[in-house]
This record gives structure tokens, sequence and C-alpha cells, in this order.
């Protein structure tokens, strides 16, 4: 089970999250739904093509992406969160800012994601006193500097290492475990080459705990299937149901469509009895 806020998951089945970016700098859609107008119509879409959560993003987060402060990140997902309330979604805030996550969740939001794992001063206890979901991901680095020169000793372990530990100050805090999800953190930080070990080696984050997936449209699949980002979205479907196969209980997509009705034919066709 996932607690997360108004919502409780029963993850016998892989939960799909559409991602909401209010942003003009992301790096897939990027200005398409900045308007708060556009990103509610894109997430009331998101969530009649069957979306469980929605993921709401105020600060882009693609490498070499422009920092911006907590008023205007504010300004941009209060709004959103606002016309989605009553979508029926669970509604997730994709923030780095405690500022932000307390005000996110006292308007309504039901998960807090979170790039930097809760490492901010007072993240740890602006959501601890809550009943939301939280998703504690891996980067090394920052947005700005993450792909510079990723490099690692030997990744999957060091990934693993470090989010058992924000895991476990996560605890220590008092957010109780059904609370917790992690992610790896693909393309934080990551070369191609690490993003494919991780993937190869995922059950190993999803013995510890709920895993997030999220891998839509990254370069990842220009270099495997030599694709523009406009042309990904059968290579992240793919990857999202191969996830699924490896025992993700989240896969963050931007195409909400495609992707239920692959998890819903490998569900029914994919599994031995």
């Amino acid at each position: 089970m996932l607690q997360c806020g108004r919502y409780r998951f029963d993850l016998a089945r892989p939960l799909v999250m559409g991602i909401v970016n209010a942003t003009p700098d992301s790096f897939s859609d990027g200005g398409r739904y900045a308007d708060a107008g556009r990103a509610i119509e894109h997430g009331l879409r998101l969530r009649e093509e069957g979306a469980d959560i929605l993921d709401i993003g105020g600060e882009s987060t693609r490498p070499g992406a422009t920092p911006v402060d907590a008023g205007t990140e504010l300004q941009r997902v209060l709004p959103v969160i606002a016309g989605l309330a009553a979508c029926g979604a669970a509604l997730s805030v994709d923030t780095m800012k405690t500022e932000v996550m307390a005000a996110a969740l006292a308007a309504g939001a039901d998960m807090i994601n979170d790039v930097n794992a809760l490492r901010a001063p007072g993240a740890l206890q602006a959501v601890a006193d809550s009943d939301c979901g939280v998703c504690l991901m891996h980067m090394q680095g920052t947005p700005q500097t993450m792909q510079l020169a990723p490099a690692y000793g030997e990744v999957t372990q060091e990934v693993v290492d470090y989010l058992r530990v924000r895991f476990e100050a996560a605890r220590h805090a008092g957010i109780a475990r059904e609370r917790l999800v992690l992610d790896p953190g693909f393309g934080f930080g990551k070369t191609p080459a690490h993003n494919i070990a991780l993937f190869r080696e995922l059950r190993r984050f999803t013995r510890e705990a709920p895993t997030l997936v999220g891998v839509s449209r990254k370069s990842l699949f220009g270099e495997i299937a030599g694709r523009t980002l406009e042309q990904r979205t059968i290579a992240s479907v793919t990857a999202a149901v191969l996830a699924a196969m490896r025992g993700a209980a989240i896969v963050r997509v931007h195409d909400v469509a495609s992707t239920v009705d692959a998890l819903k034919v490998w569900q029914v066709l994919g599994s031995e009895n």
C-alpha cells in the first residue's frame, strides 16, 4: 500500500503518474502548459486517460535549467493544484523547496516529489506531520551541474546506498514507511551507460521500497533508438512496461493513454499462470 494524502493506493498494479509541467522551459513540453489554465486542462486530460497521480512542476530540473525563486514556483503550481483538486487523481508537486512543499500541502497536494530527497533545510519537517506520499530521488550534483561529468565507482550500489540513507532519515523524522517511494533518478547526473546499468538492476531498488521510474522521452532513447524528442513515445512506453516487469510501483510519463493501454495488455497477457 502507498499512503498518498487523500488516497491510499493498492500497489498490486503499477500506478501511472502523468506529468504536468507548468513551466516555460521543461525539456519535453516547456512552455506548452505554462499558463495555469492550459496546465489544468492538460491535467484533466491526463486523468481522463487513466493517470492515477498528476505530478505538477513549477521549476524545470532539466540539465542546465535556470533556478527560480519560491514565489515564482508557487505562482505556477498553486492555481494548478486548485484547478485539479477535484479531478479524482492524487496531486503530486515536484519541488526541492521547503517553502513550496509546505504551501503545496496546505493547498491540498497529496504527494511531494523531491529530486533532492528532502535534503533542503526544514524539508523533512515540512512533510513529516502530514499524511502525504513522498518520493526521494537520487541526483548527483544539481540540475545546473549534474550532466557535466557524472562519475561513479559502481553506480547501482552508490545510488542504492544514497537512497537507503535518505529513506532512514525520512523514517527517523517520523515519515511512515508506507508513505515513502524511491526514485533512482534516471538522467540526473548519469550517463547513458549509468542509466542502462540502473535499469537492468532495477529490482535492487524495488526490493528496498516502492520505486518510481521516470524515463519518459529522455535522451537515453535518442542513444538507443536514434529518435528525436518528438519520436520517443514507443520507446518510452516500452520502457515503462519493462520497468513494471522489474517491479516498479509507479511510472512517471508524458504519454499516459499509451502507457495505460500497454500496462493493461501486459497485465493480461504477460503474466504466466
